[in-house]
């Protein structure tokens, strides 16, 4: 799935991860998944819960092995052993933004340390003086004030302990940054400040993005490109636009129709798509991603493949019939 031109930062090539359930039994959490980042880019990861999301973010972070497959991060394999340098190396460029901002951070800790944990651990700083200095202009960065250094986790809202959160990633100056459901836990109201804040972030220092969600409204405001995930299957791949206007797979099909809508008449009078796997080939030819346009990837068998080329033709028809 390459990209002429473009620099490929994070591979994820044929990754499964598994868990034993008990009784010799193992769940497949996440199945032959396969695509690039490029360099700079947001990339997004969508599906409902318990998709395996998640579980592959975190299997980038080495906190969920991977059973198969591996994952190379500017071109070296992080997964599996490695060495105790290279691990510290994963540590220090890849950085996580996690889900419940409460639940991440250390309760007992001042926001000083929490924020600067990172800078001890590696020793990022020369002395003191520049640790703090370090420190006031990540919480600056992330809108907070140099004096809340001294305060707990609990005294502050939910969005600005997110930003707590983002601070805490951002002063270790990592290249790439899985943000796992940044935003839901919290306001509607406080979560275009946050996305506003990773964007600007992002533009500000090069940074790479791996975004994990389940709402497509989100992803359609902050990435380039969209990965659909169902039951532990990549399902389709394309960039932001282009998986809007042009769904392809049913189950992307079935999670756009979900998106609710601003008019609230075209809201009460759509149906909402239920995605019926019974309905996809069943002729037990083996699925694998197939590019259907250049950059557009379904996972599909080659009967399925040939109907979404016709159904695409028919719906760029369409379009150019709109416009003229």
């Amino acid at each position: 799935m390459s990209n002429e031109g473009r620099e490929v930062i994070l591979s994820i090539k044929h990754v499964d991860v598994t868990f034993e359930t008990g009784h010799k039994k193992k769940l497949v959490a996440v199945k032959d998944a396969n695509f690039d980042v490029y360099k700079g880019e947001t990339f997004a990861l969508v599906g409902e819960s318990g998709s395996g999301k998640t579980t592959l973010g975190r299997a980038i972070m080495r906190i969920n092995p991977c059973s198969a497959g591996e994952i190379l991060f500017e071109g070296k394999r992080i997964s599996g052993k490695i060495s105790r340098e290279e691990d510290r190396n994963v540590v220090r460029n890849i950085q996580m933004i996690f889900q419940d901002p409460a639940a991440s951070l250390n309760e007992r800790a001042t926001i000083d340390y929490c924020v600067s944990e990172g800078l001890y651990n590696f020793h990022l700083y020369k002395d003191e003086a520049d640790r703090v200095a370090k420190v006031d202009k990540a919480l600056e960065d992330v809108g907070l004030l140099p004096e809340h250094k001294s305060r707990y986790p609990h005294e502050f809202s939910g969005g600005q302990r997110q930003r707590v959160g983002i601070a805490r990633a951002m002063i270790m100056n990592p290249k790439f940054i899985v943000a796992d459901e940044p935003i839901s836990a919290l306001d509607v109201s406080i979560r275009a400040q946050v996305l506003n804040l990773m964007n600007k972030l992002k533009n500000e220092r090069d940074l790479t993005y791996l975004f994990i969600a389940h709402d497509l409204s989100v992803v359609r405001f902050i990435a380039d490109r969209i990965a659909v995930i169902h039951h532990g299957e990549i399902v389709e791949i394309a960039e932001s636009e282009t998986l809007f206007e042009y769904p392809i797979h049913p189950y992307t099909i079935s999670l756009l129709s979900t998106v609710p809508m601003p008019d609230p008449l075209v809201e009460k009078n759509r149906k909402h798509i239920v995605y019926d796997p019974s309905k996809l080939d069943q002729s037990g030819e083996p699925r694998e991603m197939r590019e259907l346009r250049p950059g557009h990837f379904v996972h599909c068998t080659s009967q399925e493949f040939a109907q979404y080329e016709e159904k695409i033709s028919q719906m760029e028809r369409e379009q150019a019939e709109r416009e003229s």
